[in-house]
């Protein structure tokens, strides 16, 4: 299982990079505050080997310590100490304040910057046509909102910061050294070429391993989404321990790929530790013979090298994880500008119309259809992916339709183009006569209402269900659409009646009692065009149906209403039922009609009904 948005082989992407430092220009005076504090911080590292110096020269130096311990020397000695151990306790009180504000202004950067970033995507998914959700998987698309988003914050608080902190922290101690005494500092520096070659090396290892790590990570992740969304059909069929194993096999390569970057990360922070220590061992070497002579280099020159020379190489180690980090963003960044740069293929024009007099004609105008992006105009009609292939099709203002054929035909096609929640490739579809491209898309959904055989409740009360949110919608007039459905009494029977929670998808509720909810909560809004798709009384008993039918002839009385149905018996009262076959209408009329035509509608009939009375 491959997932190809999710390669990325640069290290560094200047306009990637942009785009992210883009996000920060809301929070100029945290990003310049942490900027400043970070040189401070710097500034503040060398100053503790140089107090070391002092106090070392002044107090154990050769005239010191010839001096004997006579009074005024011993106090000279506790003058010059105390003066150090003072000024090193007040440049570490110092050092917290600034490590501090430093903290809090980048990670308030960092979490101002990932909300916004969080924000877009979410907005930006809202907009996107529902061919994209056909073509990604929902794990993939909450691995951007979460996992990639995360690692750009990551950059931000942690990768940005300790490139900018180790680029001041090596400047100030190079410059420092070099201040002091150049001959010793070029001797510390002899390992750096060495140090270079290395961090190259180790560079390319991490950035691969890392990026197999986020392909494998993304493929866990739509692997457990897909399982546990699906877990009734998992259990249903006994594929517990089959899908146990497939994701076991995906668990145990996103657990190679993490070992691999830890086995690689493991091996650098030791070589830059050991050429560390070697740059010690020369300045210990070439410093002593100056000491044991008596020339150049003093004792607390020798001690603060010492110190700074471990100091400087603890940045550069650092930069690993910046490395690390960059590579993570640049991967993560590439990925969440995919989804933010996706063209919204379905969106208003700049002079889309509003529908002032709904009627709620409906007209199919030689329409041509196809899932497939690939799929154009131009596309020669004996292409089988065609969905839909010349549909004429003119429904009344009032008119009740029905739809039926075999699975695959084209009728939740059709409804989905009325909805525009996909555009035609020929032809077009028209709502009182206005092309729906034209149309805002607010206004014209919200004239039509749908209900769904697989209903989706969203986490929240009974109530909230029920209006979507919808503040101008009264709780008598919530009441009055549940008492049309019969659902009313079930909803009183709840521990808090309306305000009930209802868990995730609606687990505690029955699949009945979920499509009662669907169908008060379609009649709620009052559509002027209603669509029923896919058999949605296929999931409640016989008495519940019959009620639901009773409510549903009243509703569609004076609406237009498209009603796609397997079981032909639920439709027998529509004034007119659409036949549907590979795309094409092949019959129309009313039940008795088509019956009368004994055709293709007819042998549906007889099939159907020598079914149930098998059932029986």
């Amino acid at each position: 299982m491959t997932q190809p948005d999710e390669a990325f082989q640069k290290a560094f992407d200047a306009q990637l990079t942009r785009r992210v430092l883009g996000y920060l220009k809301p929070y100029l005076f945290y990003a310049v505050a942490g900027l400043l504090l970070a040189l401070l911080i710097a500034l503040a590292q060398p100053t503790f080997g140089l107090i070391q110096r002092y106090a070392i020269d002044h107090s154990f130096g050769p005239r010191t310590l010839t001096a004997g311990l006579n009074v005024a020397a011993r106090e000279q000695l506790f003058q010059v100490l105390l003066i150090a151990a003072l000024s090193y306790l007040a440049l570490k009180v110092v050092e917290f304040g600034l490590r501090y504000a430093f903290t809090m202004s980048i990670n308030i950067l960092g979490q101002r910057v990932l909300y916004d970033i969080r924000a877009d995507i979410f907005t930006k998914l809202q907009r996107l046509q529902l061919s994209y959700f056909d073509a990604n998987p929902v794990g993939r698309l909450i691995t951007r909102v979460t996992s990639d988003v995360d690692a750009i914050n990551q950059f931000i608080t942690a990768g940005l910061v300790s490139l900018i902190q180790s680029t001041f922290l090596i400047l100030a101690y190079v410059g420092i050294m070099l201040s002091i005494s150049w001959e010793l500092a070029l001797v510390s520096f002899a390992v750096l070429p060495i140090l270079y070659v290395a961090t190259n090396y180790f560079r390319a290892r991490i950035r691969e391993s890392f990026r197999n790590t986020r392909i494998q990570q993304a493929i866990v992740n739509t692997k457990l989404n897909e399982n546990i969304t699906g877990m009734l059909t998992v259990q249903l069929f006994g594929r517990e321990n089959r899908n146990g194993v497939d994701f076991d096999r995906s668990n145990r390569q996103l657990l190679g790929a993490n070992l691999r970057s830890v086995g690689w990360f493991a091996l650098f922070q030791p070589s830059v530790s050991i050429l560390g220590s070697v740059a010690s061992a020369l300045v210990l070497w070439y410093a002593g013979q100056d000491i044991l002579v008596g020339v150049g280099i003093t004792l607390g020159t020798l001690i603060a090298f010492n110190t700074w020379v471990s100091q400087l190489f603890q940045p550069i180690q650092d930069l690993a994880d910046v490395f690390n980090n960059l590579q993570a963003a640049m991967a993560s960044s590439e990925r969440i500008f995919g989804v933010l740069d996706t063209p919204v293929t379905i969106q208003d024009k700049p002079d889309a119309q509003r529908l002032e007099r709904f009627e709620g004609r409906v007209d199919l105008e030689q329409v041509w259809f196809s899932y497939d992006d690939t799929v154009t105009a131009e596309t020669p009609g004996s292409d089988e992916r065609w969905t839909l292939r010349g549909i004429d099709l003119h429904i009344a203002p009032g008119e009740s339709v029905a739809l039926v054929g075999a699975t695959g035909a084209g009728k939740t096609s059709i409804t989905s183009l009325v909805s525009r929640f996909y555009d035609v490739q020929r032809g077009a579809v028209k709502v009182d006569g206005h092309d729906v491209r034209g149309l805002a898309q607010y206004d014209l959904r919200r004239h039509i209402g749908v209900v769904l055989q697989d209903v989706f409740l969203f986490a929240g009360t009974i109530q909230s269900n029920l209006t979507l949110g919808a503040s101008g919608i009264s709780h008598e007039r919530v009441v009055q659409a549940c008492k049309y459905v019969g659902v009313h009494e079930f909803i009183l029977g709840l521990p808090q009646g309306y305000d009930t929670e209802v868990r995730e998808r609606g687990a505690t509720l029955s699949t009945g009692q979920k499509q009662l909810l669907a169908f008060a909560r379609a009649l709620i809004q009052n559509p002027d065009i209603l669509l029923v798709l896919d058999e949605a009384t296929a999931s409640v008993d016989t008495e519940t149906e019959e009620h639901i039918q009773d409510a549903l002839a009243k509703v569609m009385h004076g609406r237009t209403s498209i009603i796609i149905a397997h079981r032909l018996s639920t439709i027998e009262h529509c004034d007119r039922i659409i036949v549907m076959r590979r795309g094409l209408v092949v019959e129309q009329g009313s039940h008795r009609q088509l019956l009368a035509q004994n055709g293709y509608y007819a042998r549906l009939h007889r099939l159907q009904y020598a079914q149930d009375v098998a059932a029986d």
